[in-house]
């Protein structure tokens, strides 16, 4: 989590800027901002397990980032989270199914899937191909988010443009291939 405020951090402005050609520019801000008190809050209060530190950030980006990306990126750990459970330790195939566990909630709780140009979009190429490791989630991740430019959105706030939505990078998909990036760095 330390290394995806860090990235959001960095990455702030991008995400803005994919967020002003498609929705209302607050995408990198919001993150930005949550992600902040979610590094905050767990450098004061260091959860004993992944799954409780994964908890502690989805709650604090429900409480603290605005519009649809804190519920969506609340419920992706706090479900992954849940799943993890209360083991000190989780090996690959415990995070690739906890994650498809939080894929799926985030799925049910936009009524949304793939190919409807939102973060799911990176996030389940990035679960299915975590099976081959961290680098090929994020590379998985990344591409699915780049998949997203020629995608009419059929959700969110960009489903408001119907065809202006075409040729823009959707920036819910772009901070999910930032999280399996981080990942993928911390891994390494």
């Amino acid at each position: 989590m330390t290394e995806v405020a860090a990235v959001v951090d960095r990455e702030a402005r991008h995400l803005t800027d994919l967020d002003s050609a498609i929705g209302d520019a607050d995408h990198g801000s919001n993150l930005q901002r949550g992600f902040t008190a979610v590094r905050t809050l767990l450098e004061k209060e260091p959860p004993a397990t992944p799954g409780a530190a994964l908890m502690a950030a989805g709650r604090t980006l429900i409480s603290t980032v605005g519009g649809a990306s804190g519920p969506l990126y609340g419920t992706l750990l706090r479900r992954t989270g849940k799943t993890l459970g209360d083991a000190e330790r989780v090996d690959l195939e415990q995070l690739r199914d906890g994650l498809r566990a939080g894929v799926d909630a985030v799925g049910q709780l936009g009524g949304s899937a793939p190919g409807d140009k939102t973060m799911l979009d990176a996030l389940d190429p990035a679960v299915t191909a975590l099976a081959d490791g961290f680098a090929s989630a994020a590379e998985a991740a990344g591409q699915g988010a780049r998949a997203t430019v020629p995608l009419q959105a059929r959700k969110g706030r960009a489903s408001y443009l119907g065809e202006r939505s075409i040729g823009h990078e959707d920036p819910g998909a772009a901070s999910s291939a930032l999280l399996f990036a981080a990942l993928a760095e911390v891994a390494r």
